[in-house]
């Protein structure tokens, strides 16, 4: 395994700069009116298909970069650009994870390119967890998968919500329930594939930020999957639960489970950290230039130490950030396991420091930062959800906390 460093190969900076330059020069231009359409940004998207940033290729290459530093990389940069056209770019992946961390290679091999379509007819994919009544509590998931083994098929019912993509996807990932009496390791994930009846999209969500990302509802009535779109087979899934009757048998409550949907966060939550390092740094860029040519009182507002202290913390924040994310991604990728919850830790301060550091932005603007003349607006409004989606605040805590104490994460 790669040795952890804080220097990019030049390959990396290569790779860097690209996806910087399309940030740049095609996601901000178009941030602005995306936002407010509130509409997915197909255009954007066909455009980062055709230069391999929206491809299978490109997060596979970034995933398995030896340091573990491709994939966080690569989200800070398109999240600079724009958190919800970025948003809308690789939300397919967290459909991806879900099968790449819970599928065989069959599975992997058959749905991940029809999760991205190609640049002529790109397609997006949709990760179905969260449910109205059962959002950060995974435990009270009610949707249900029963298995019809006359026909070796798999019949799901419930209503998701939360679903980036939800709806309009072609390929939607969803975890449903197989034995209510074994809680959340009960869960299993499910393919459905494009075109299976009683899948609909329900409530299309009007959101504070991010707007241009589809977020919407995923209603599944009697939808029936083959056999095959149980991800890791039957036959583990068997094996699984059988186990976990043995343990509840034992009585044996104290090892630490991880169910279908937890799996799938933990993979992805030095990511989210990345998306919030990329959105606090693009905030704090128009603030640092802002300060530098405001002119109050005959000289520039970043020559006050009020406004000059603001910055000097926010680029501080910044870049503590994205080191917990750099150390969370590395050990991921060397297989070093987060024996301090590092995955949740690096969430968890990325998306606290965006939220603080989008505000202060907003603050050095004064009244033109509260105006959508100018981008810190948008940015503060985009900030928000990174405290909410893929585990709340509060829940990394939990995560945290319950791992330095050995107590079981549930």
């Amino acid at each position: 395994m790669a040795e952890f460093t804080m220097e990019l190969s030049d390959e990396q900076k290569e790779v860097k700069e690209w996806i910087h330059g399309f940030a740049a020069d095609v996601i901000r231009p178009a941030a602005a009116e995306w936002d407010e359409r509130e509409e997915t940004p197909w255009p954007v998207i066909q455009e980062a298909a055709k230069v391999g940033i929206y491809s299978l290729d490109f997060y596979a290459q970034q995933f398995f970069d030896p340091s573990g530093l491709g994939i966080p990389m690569a989200m800070e940069e398109l999240f600079w650009g724009d958190a919800g056209i970025a948003l809308s770019i690789v939300g397919t992946g967290l459909a991806a994870i879900g099968v790449v961390a819970n599928g065989t290679e069959e599975q992997i091999g058959t749905w991940i390119p029809q999760m991205y379509g190609t640049p002529d007819d790109v397609k997006v994919a949709a990760f179905c967890s969260s449910e109205p009544d059962a959002g950060s509590d995974v435990g009270a998931m009610r949707t249900r998968a029963v298995y019809d083994e006359a026909k070796d098929e798999w019949v799901l019912n419930g209503t998701k919500t939360w679903a980036t993509n939800g709806g309009i996807a072609n390929v939607h990932i969803v975890v449903a329930v197989v034995d209510p009496e074994l809680g959340t390791k009960g869960h299993a994930s499910f393919i459905v594939p494009p075109g299976t009846a009683g899948l609909s999209q329900g409530q299309k969500f009007k959101k504070h930020g991010i707007r241009a990302s589809h977020t919407a509802e995923v209603v599944l009535e009697d939808v029936r999957v083959p056999g095959s779109c149980l991800l890791g087979g039957k036959e583990k899934l068997d094996e699984r639960l059988a186990r976990a009757r043995e343990r509840a048998k034992a009585g044996g409550g104290g090892e630490r489970v991880k169910n279908a949907a937890m799996a799938t966060f933990e993979a992805s939550r030095p990511a989210v950290g990345a998306m919030a390092v990329g959105t606090a740094r693009a905030a704090y860029e128009v603030a640092l230039d802002y300060a530098r040519t405001r002119t109050q009182f005959g000289r520039p507002i970043i020559d006050n130490q009020g406004v000059a202290f603001q910055l000097a913390d926010m680029r501080t924040q910044i870049d503590a950030a994205r080191l917990l994310v750099w150390r969370a991604s590395w050990m991921a990728s060397a297989g070093r396991p987060f024996t301090s919850a590092e995955g949740s830790m690096s969430k968890l301060y990325a998306s606290e420091i965006a939220k603080k550091v989008t505000a202060q932005a907003v603050q050095i603007l004064g009244g033109n930062g509260f105006t959508r003349e100018y981008p810190v607006e948008r940015m503060h409004r985009d900030a928000a959800i990174y405290t909410i989606f893929e585990g709340t605040s509060e829940i990394q805590r939990l995560v945290i906390a319950r791992t330095l104490s050995g107590m079981p994460i549930r």
